[in-house]
C-alpha cells in the first residue's frame, strides 16, 4: 500500500515495444539474463521493520519510504558531527587566509551558505572530507537500519565504501544531482549486485528544498543505460531521459515519483533505479546522508579503491563492527588515484596541462575526479574534467 506524502504517477513502466536501444552492459548483454538477475534479488519476506507490503514495493518499484524509524537522539548526534566538520573546514580556511569571517553566529542550516559567499564551492570541501565520526557510524549501524538491510539483502551485510554527506546549499549546482543510476559511478563487475541505499535527511525534505525524484520500476530490466559526463559545472554523470525510456523501458510522463521525506524517515533505493535531486529553492541548507549496504560476498564496483566493512554476519545482531582502519581510509584519494591509473593506461591525449599542486592547493581543492570519468563519454568539459587532465599528467 502506498503511503500518503509520496506523490506517485498513475502507471507503471509499460512493457511496450520501443525503438531499438542498446544498454551499456558489456560483461552480460543477454536481456533475459539481466532481468533474471534482478528477479533473483528478492528472497522470501522475513519479519522486521519493513511490512510485507513495503518489502514488496521495494522490489517491485525499486524504492520505498519507511516513516518514523530514526530517533531524534540518533539524528541529533549525527547533526552534531556535521557541525564539527563545518567548523573545522571554516577554521582551516580562516587560518589559511581564504576567508575573513568564521560565521559562527549562523545556525546549522545557514552557516555553510554564509561561508560559501566568501569561498565558493566550500560545500565540495565538506563533501570530500569523508570523515566517519562516531555519530555518523552510529547512524549507519543503527539496529533498525541493519534490520531493514537484513530483510532486503540477507543475513550477511556489509557497508559499501561509497557513502555521502550531502550539503545542499540553496540554488547550488554542485549539490543538485541530475538523473542517474548509482551503478554509473561503479565498475561493471557490481552492476548485478543488489546494493541498498538509505537516504536520510536531517530535516523535512520536500520539493522546495530539493527532495528526491525516482523513476518507478526503472530497475526491472536489469540494464544500465548510457550516461554522459559531466553535467554542467559538476563532476556528476547525467542520464538522458530518452535513455530512461528507450533502455530502461519507462515513461517519463507517468513514472516519475516525487518523494518528500519527513525527518526521522528514510527513503530506501536500489542501485539500478534512476533518481535525481531537485534544486533547493528554500533559504536553508538541505542536509542529508546516503548510506549503502550490500552482501560482503559480492563485487562492490570499487575494487582496488576501498573494500566493504562487514556490519552483520549470519544475522548476528551482536556482531562487532571493526570501524577503526576502515573509517580512516580516504576513498576520495583512492578515486583520484584510480582515475590517474586509467588515464595512464589510456595514454597521453595531448591536452593535459603540465602543472603541479602545492599542499595548500590540495587542501582547498574543490574539484572531484574519479574513474567514472573514463567510463562514460565526456560531452561537457569543466573544472572537474580539467582537474582530471592535470592529475593524469602528474602520474
Amino acid at each position: 500500500m502506498m503511503r500518503t506524502g509520496v506523490r506517485l504517477a498513475l502507471a507503471r513502466c509499460p512493457s511496450v515495444s520501443r525503438r531499438a536501444a542498446t544498454a551499456a552492459n558489456r560483461l552480460v548483454t543477454d536481456p533475459q539474463v539481466l532481468q533474471d538477475k534482478v528477479d533473483a534479488w528478492k528472497g522470501p519476506y522475513t519479519p522486521g521493520p519493513l511490512t510485507e507490503a513495503e518489502f514488496e514495493q521495494f522490489f517491485t518499484d525499486g524504492f520505498v519510504l519507511k516513516r518514523d524509524i530514526l530517533t531524534p537522539d540518533l539524528l541529533h548526534a549525527a547533526q552534531g558531527e556535521v557541525e564539527k566538520e563545518v567548523d573545522e573546514v571554516a577554521r582551516a580556511l580562516f587560518a589559511a587566509g581564504k576567508i575573513t569571517d568564521l560565521c559562527e553566529k549562523e545556525g546549522f542550516f545557514s552557516r555553510l551558505t554564509a561561508l560559501e559567499k566568501q569561498f565558493p564551492h566550500v560545500s565540495v570541501l565538506l563533501h570530500k572530507r569523508g570523515v566517519l565520526r562516531p555519530g555518523v557510524r552510529q547512524l549507519w549501524s543503527a539496529p533498525v537500519l541493519l534490520d531493514i538491510a537484513q530483510q532486503i539483502i540477507g543475513p550477511d551485510i556489509a557497508a559499501h565504501p561509497v557513502w555521502n554527506l550531502r550539503c545542499k546549499t540553496p540554488q547550488q549546482e554542485q549539490a543538485t544531482v541530475p538523473w542517474h543510476q548509482d551503478i554509473a559511478y561503479l565498475d561493471e563487475e557490481c552492476w548485478s549486485t543488489l546494493q541498498l541505499t538509505a537516504w536520510v535527511p536531517l530535516l523535512d525534505a520536500n520539493e522546495e528544498n530539493g527532495c528526491m525524484q525516482v523513476v518507478r520500476g526503472g530497475h526491472r530490466t536489469g540494464r544500465a543505460a548510457h550516461h554522459t559526463c559531466c553535467a554542467g559545472g559538476t563532476w556528476y554523470v547525467d542520464l538522458p531521459e530518452e535513455q530512461i525510456e528507450d533502455v530502461l523501458e519507462c515513461n517519463m510522463a507517468t513514472d516519475v515519483v516525487t518523494c518528500p521525506v519527513p525527518k526521522g524517515s528514510v527513503l530506501l533505493l536500489n542501485n539500478l533505479i534512476p533518481h535525481r535531486s531537485l534544486n533547493n529553492m528554500s533559504p536553508n541548507i538541505r542536509w542529508s546522508f546516503d548510506l549503502r549496504w550490500q552482501s560482503p560476498h559480492e563485487p562492490t564496483g570499487f575494487s582496488g579503491i576501498k573494500e566493504t566493512l562487514p556490519m552483520r554476519m549470519g544475522g548476528n545482531k551482536d556482531f562487532n563492527i571493526n570501524w577503526d582502519k576502515w573509517a580512516r581510509e580516504d576513498r576520495h584519494t583512492g578515486m583520484t588515484e584510480a582515475a590517474q591509473r586509467r588515464s595512464a593506461a589510456a595514454g597521453a591525449d595531448g591536452t593535459r596541462e603540465n602543472t603541479t599542486s602545492s599542499d595548500d592547493e590540495k587542501e582547498f581543492d574543490t574539484t572531484i575526479v574519479g574513474p567514472w570519468m573514463h567510463r562514460w563519454p565526456i560531452t561537457h568539459h569543466n573544472r572537474h574534467t580539467r582537474a582530471l587532465m592535470r592529475s593524469s599528467n602528474n602520474t
